[in-house]
């Protein structure tokens, strides 16, 4: 195992001796599978095939909230709707090179301008359906441990939002995968009786949600709830996570987990656009999916190669090798 590491790490330093090269990459057979495009995100995914990826699940840069020190880099746009309209187009070309039943996550924050909120993660969301995406939930990321905010005219914010778009009307989305306790079995229950109720005939209230169910009314539970659990709701409590060789904040693995478990199976690819520090490859190389991760910061790049080659020995199997490239236009 050790001479497999070894190897796969000098072929990593082997390509980034050759960073400074200006070279386009075509695909050839695998070319885009377990690796790190360095590059502009436009430019980048015009390279890659049509139809290539499962699964996107990204976080863009947040309009006008940090400078990642990078040429051509997203979210210095002199205006929202430079933004936005930069934005349409790079994910015109994810919905290209996406499979025709795959999906897109994605998670984006809002921006206030002279105490006014934008909107920006609406305003994306819909520039996206008048593109074509169709959108088919949104979700409520809240953030337990936000950050606290000294603003005394408004409430402080504690959530972003995570969109989640289908290429077309049939799309892969496993429900169970990311089912959640059912609320009726936990203390929580507010239901009659408290838990005493638990698969007794009329243990449940004749008005209500619940008005009507036979099977809960008779006693059979189980026809009534689905064993693994009830569906997921759209608003998920997960906290901020942070990578100790980065400055700030980092995707939480628990909320790109509960994305690719829904969105993707076993050994498919995964494209994040924007892959940043690299949870996203991470998360997916450890589900057992591949992964192809964009990224115009080359600091970013290796930070996310790091994360994953120090994972490699539980990752990867002996056919995996993963790699950074440099895209040019």
């Amino acid at each position: 195992m050790k001479d497999k590491i070894a190897i796969k790490t000098h072929e990593v330093v082997h390509v980034l001796k050759e960073e400074q090269g200006a070279y386009t990459l075509r695909p050839e057979s695998g070319a885009f599978r377990d690796t790190i495009l360095h590059g502009d995100a436009g430019v980048a995914l015009e390279a890659i095939p049509d139809k290539h990826v499962q699964c996107i699940v990204t976080s863009p840069p947040y309009y006008c909230q940090r400078d990642y020190q990078a040429d051509g880099q997203l979210g210095q746009e002199q205006s929202p709707e430079q933004y936005i309209s930069k934005l349409v187009h790079i994910f015109g070309e994810c919905r290209r090179v996406l499979q025709d039943n795959g999906t897109l996550w994605l998670n984006l924050g809002d921006k206030y301008s002279d105490g006014r909120l934008l909107g920006m993660p609406w305003r994306v969301a819909l520039a996206l359906v008048a593109d074509g995406w169709i959108l088919r939930s949104d979700v409520i990321w809240q953030k337990p441990n936000a950050m606290p905010s000294s603003v005394k005219t408004r409430p402080t914010t504690d959530h972003e939002y995570i969109f989640m778009f289908s290429k077309g009307a049939d799309y892969y989305y496993d429900a169970d995968a990311i089912r959640e306790p059912h609320v009726t079995f936990s203390e929580n229950s507010k239901m009659k009786g408290g838990r005493n109720h638990f698969g007794k005939a009329n243990g449940t209230p004749e008005e209500g949600k619940n008005a009507g169910n036979s099977n809960l009314h008779r006693g059979r539970w189980d026809q009534a709830f689905h064993p693994l659990g009830r569906n997921k709701r759209t608003v998920w409590s997960i906290p901020l996570s942070k990578y100790r060789d980065a400055h700030f904040a980092v995707f939480p693995e628990k909320l790109v987990e509960t994305c690719l478990l829904a969105g993707s199976p076993a050994e498919s690819l995964i494209l994040d656009p924007f892959s940043g520090s690299g949870t996203t490859l991470l998360v997916a190389s450890r589900l057992n999916r591949h992964f192809l991760g964009i990224d115009c910061n080359l600091e970013y790049c290796k930070m996310a190669l790091d994360r994953l080659t120090k994972n490699q020995i539980d990752l990867f199997s002996s056919s995996q090798k993963v790699s950074l490239r440099k895209i040019a236009g």
